[in-house]
């Protein structure tokens, strides 16, 4: 677990991106293969690695507490393997930093699914 961040508090807000199945996967690859790549700026694999964990704790988070997620989904239109991942914007800036990201990767998370 991170400390609080230090500076500006909207830095913390999580914000839920709704990701799909396909999506989450290359979000998780492109992440693991930065953390295994090679060296990191530190501060920068710990957002990595909370990203990773968010997407472990979203899947877990739909097992657990579907209904809120299904009326989401159906008052969109979404698939059922769309769940929100709440990333920080820091988080969010450390995963779109990475040249490895896929491009739809990278446009799940900045496209029209992040509320």
């Amino acid at each position: 677990m991170s400390g609080p961040p230090a500076g500006d508090p909207a830095q913390a807000v999580l914000v839920p991106h709704w990701l799909s199945s396909p999506d989450r996967l290359e979000v998780e690859r492109a992440v693991q293969a930065a953390l295994d790549g090679g060296p990191l700026h530190p501060v920068v694999a710990v957002h990595l690695g909370e990203v990773l964990t968010e997407l472990h704790v979203a899947a877990a988070r739909e097992v657990v507490w579907p209904a809120p997620t299904a009326r989401v989904r159906r008052a969109t239109g979404w698939s059922d393997d769309v769940v929100p991942v709440r990333l920080s914007a820091v988080e969010l800036a450390s995963v779109l930093s990475l040249p490895g990201l896929p491009t739809v990767a990278r446009e799940a998370l900045t496209g029209g699914r992040s509320a």
